[in-house]
């Protein structure tokens, strides 16, 4: 059954449809997902191993992580979010790179996760809780899809002056590493909110680690830091599947 609200906005799928032909131009709009891909996929690969898992990648847009995952190892990778412009750029380019082990789909997490309860080894939701109306709902989703041994993988923007500063005026005016309004900074989640609704979805988070950007050498690099970009690794709690 498909939700009858689905937790979208649609004008953040309005947003990222106009910008649909741009996923894959590593020096566009989409530059800084290039940048810091390497670091979400080392990450989530030093917590989870990717090789042999079968994976779904939540809010995959134009499928730049999930490309990655794809190709260090995974069994398969499914993609979805609900821009269909983005899937088939997404769709598109792994075609033509001839990846077998990589499928999209047009499907809300919550419908995913009533359709296939635990069926991934490895849950990933990268830059996607700040565009949605209730990021809660996504994450509840994401504990339902994850196996009881499996890993589930978030990464926002923490809700804070500084982070006004570096991720709006400083990432979309002043350096304009991306688009002008890509972010509303009242829907940022902070790290304790975050780990609040992943505490309250059945899921303990095992690690938090910060991303940050150098200015003058124009590069990301992990560090201790949350008070920005930050990621988190989660478990299910073993509770919950006694």
């Amino acid at each position: 059954m498909t939700q009858t609200n689905p937790n979208v906005d649609a004008a953040e799928i309005e947003k990222f449809s106009k910008l649909a032909d741009k996923w894959w131009d590593k020096t566009g709009e989409f530059k800084p997902l290039h940048d810091i891909n390497p670091l979400r996929l080392n990450y989530i690969n030093h917590h989870a191993h990717i090789a042999n898992k079968i994976i779904v990648d939540v809010g995959c847009g134009g499928g730049i992580l999930t490309e990655s995952i794809a190709t260090s190892g995974a069994q398969s990778v499914l993609g979805v979010d609900m821009a269909e412009r983005s899937l088939a750029a997404a769709t598109a380019h792994a075609q033509a790179q001839d990846l077998a082990n990589v499928t999209y789909r047009c499907v809300s997490v919550e419908d995913l996760a009533a359709e296939q309860p635990h069926g991934f080894d490895v849950v990933t939701c990268m830059e996607m809780l700040e565009h949605v109306p209730d990021p809660a709902s996504v994450i509840r989703a994401c504990a339902k899809l994850v196996k009881p041994d499996g890993m589930v993988f978030f990464s926002t923007i923490n809700r804070n002056p500084k982070s006004y500063l570096h991720a709006i005026f400083g990432a979309e005016y002043l350096l304009n590493l991306v688009p002008k309004g890509t972010h509303d900074w009242q829907k940022f989640i902070t790290p304790s909110e975050l780990a609040r609704m992943c505490r309250m979805a059945g899921l303990d988070v095992v690690d938090i680690c910060g991303m940050g950007y150098n200015p003058i050498l124009q590069n990301y690099h992990l560090n201790e830091n949350v008070s920005v970009n930050y990621m988190v690794a989660c478990c299910p709690k073993y509770s919950e599947y006694r």
